[in-house]
């Protein structure tokens, strides 16, 4: 038998360590005679590795042995109900089990069921940075489910939380066509509030709200063409063919010093142009099968391009399937989030995989995006005008 040391090493060590060592773990989190701390931040990082214990740690829970808030994470991570109702207690208690990292594992819950609780976490004046923080990132992962919070959220947009405030609205889509008029305020810098990292965000989150991608164009596409093109670029590649006039300004950004530009351009030529053939070098040259996991390198988010492209892609296989054979978790993230991480990683190494054997027919299409035989130029100008002057 392990010890509960040994066994915690390995499951965050291991990325398939032996089921004895997580049964180990999970009884020392759910332990009544004071439970592991180590074991309880490594079960809060599980989901499926201990959905074989899920009514041990039901069963800890609800008796509130061990630690509530990492065996509530955990549950919530399998999608169990059970974890309901201690994440509502601990909301009431005015905090919320929501490092960020761990945000995802609470959207496997119905957001119907959890999304009250969220709401009542906005109320809070004045709010709470961590809770604040995580609430939108949960609503941000619901997308178009949390549009019942738009009142909670439009407060934010006056707050050092609007650029989360602006994804969720961004996210939620026309159910935040109320925030129209903000939103355009933000993308052209007439808020108060508006900072330089907001305008694409902003002007991207109109799009989605109102479907008119004018302002989302001129902004993207500006900040494309000027120093800031990373931050533009996602934006374009959302928009697809709607962005076709920035076409050759994206493709040049393919070669450009920054690898997580190469990489979002690469993505967002692929959107715009349906060409996959120079987007898949760029993408591959970043897949590097030794990363640690450092985030400064856009390793994970070249795979998960490369799985968006699907069968064009092919070239990829053999690098993602070798990085998928690996045994060694990512070793760069600290410990109490290193399962998290690698977990992640893996998911998107085998989506990617999977994406890439189906989708023989090549790229989906984009649904409802035409392309746009030329770009408008002056809509920033147009949105400026007095705000009386605006229609719709």
């Amino acid at each position: 038998m392990r010890s509960t040391g040994s066994a915690v090493k390995a499951v965050i060590r291991y990325r398939r360590p032996d089921p004895k060592c997580w049964e180990v773990v999970v009884r020392a989190a759910c332990s009544p005679l004071g439970s592991s701390w180590d074991a309880a931040k490594a079960v809060a990082q599980a989901g499926s590795a201990v959905s074989g214990h899920a009514d041990r740690l039901a069963w800890a829970l609800a008796t509130r042995l061990g630690n509530v808030e990492e065996l509530a994470v955990a549950l919530a991570g399998m999608g169990d109900l059970r974890a309901l109702p201690a994440l509502r207690r601990i909301a009431e208690d005015d905090w919320v089990p929501l490092h960020v990292p761990w945000v995802p594992h609470l959207a496997a819950l119905p957001a119907a069921e959890l999304l009250p609780t969220m709401r009542a976490v906005l109320r809070q004046d004045p709010p709470k940075y961590h809770a604040s923080t995580a609430a939108l990132e949960l609503l941000a992962l619901w997308g178009p489910a949390s549009a019942p919070a738009v009142p909670e959220v439009l407060p934010y947009l006056e707050t050092a939380y609007a650029y989360d405030a602006l994804r969720v609205l961004g996210r939620i889509g026309p159910a935040a066509a109320v925030a129209a008029d903000r939103l355009a305020d933000f993308a052209t810098g007439r808020a108060p509030q508006a900072r330089r990292h907001h305008p694409r965000l902003a002007a991207w989150a109109h799009w989605r709200a109102t479907g008119d991608p004018a302002l989302a164009l001129d902004v993207c596409g500006a900040a494309a063409a000027s120093g800031s093109a990373s931050h533009g670029l996602p934006f374009l590649a959302d928009l697809g063919p709607l962005a076709a006039a920035h076409a050759d300004t994206v493709r040049r950004l393919m070669e450009s010093p920054g690898a997580w530009t190469r990489v979002a351009a690469a993505h967002a030529y692929w959107r715009i142009a349906g060409d996959a053939e120079p987007a898949v070098p760029v993408l591959l040259a970043e897949v590097d099968p030794d990363w640690t996991g450092n985030p400064a390198l856009p390793v994970r988010e070249a795979v998960r391009r490369l799985g968006e492209i699907g069968a064009p892609a092919a070239a990829a296989a053999p690098l993602l399937r070798r990085i998928l054979a690996a045994d060694e978790r990512l070793s760069h993230p600290y410990e109490h989030v290193r399962i998290l991480a690698d977990e992640a990683y893996v998911r998107t190494l085998t989506e990617a995989m999977a994406r890439i054997g189906a989708s023989a027919d090549g790229p989906v299409p984009i649904p409802g995006a035409v392309p746009v035989p030329g770009a408008r130029r002056g809509l920033v100008e147009r949105w400026r005008g007095p705000r009386g002057g605006r229609t719709g």
